[in-house]
């Protein structure tokens, strides 16, 4: 039986880790899971690192396959994502139903989390642009605790150090301490897709595509839905 290398954005990490659980009990094969921001992933398969499935965003994964990164015909669209505002389950949920009074949720907020955008993470990019839109980037920045994933975003909210935060949805839902507010209203909200693709350095290509094949698996639909993400095969 094979080891299969996976590097997956954190987007995903809730469905690769547990759809990964089963094909692992059903295929025999073991899963060496390794997650990190998009930009990170596709830092990473561009240098070369063995990797035998890559999971990060549409983006990175175009960019990557018109590189010749990949096996030719092993990408696969996974699902789709929106950013969300999110408190700690049991606190007051600001009304954010309004782009103004979205941006007066952010405004009164004492402590702040969002993902630092230098880190390579999509959510936090888009994010931060979001707010350079609304003219209040410098004001919030001041009182933000970045996190360099969005796992980490949810633990500076969830465990105390920041009031509110925003991150995929898909990163908040697996924490029973965080609740998710809503979707940013408007305009102002974003969604980001994410693929995989098996790059030239596989070493088990074969048992990649199963494993891909597993994610993207027509009755797995629902629970991808379930889980903030909407299916995009």
């Amino acid at each position: 039986m094979a080891t299969i290398r996976i590097l997956s954005a954190g987007a995903v990490q809730a469905m690769v880790t547990s759809l990964g659980v089963e094909f692992e009990r059903a295929s025999g094969h073991k899963l060496d899971l390794n997650f990190a921001t998009a930009g990170k992933v596709k830092e990473r398969v561009a240098g070369g690192e063995p990797v035998d499935v890559a999971i990060s965003s549409q983006a990175a994964i175009a960019a990557l396959d018109k590189a010749g990164t990949f096996v030719a015909g092993s990408v696969a669209n996974l699902a789709s994502t929106s950013t969300g505002l999110f408190v700690r389950a049991g606190a007051e949920l600001p009304d954010i139903s309004t782009p103004e009074k979205f941006k007066q949720a952010l405004l009164s907020a004492k402590t702040f989390a969002y993902s630092d955008p230098a880190g390579g993470g999509t959510g936090g990019k888009l994010f931060a642009a979001m707010l350079e839109r609304l003219g209040i980037k410098a004001e919030i920045d001041r009182k933000t605790v970045f996190g360099n994933r969005g796992v980490e975003v949810v633990a500076h909210v969830t465990e105390g150090r920041a009031d509110m935060g925003a991150t995929f949805i898909s990163e908040v839902l697996p924490h029973s301490a965080a609740r998710v507010v809503g979707e940013l209203p408007g305009d102002l909200g974003d969604t980001n897709g994410y693929a995989a693709a098996i790059p030239l350095t596989a070493k088990v290509r074969d048992e990649a595509a199963a494993f891909i094949a597993a994610l993207v698996a027509p009755q797995t639909r629902a629970r991808w839905s379930a889980a903030g993400l909407k299916p995009l095969f």
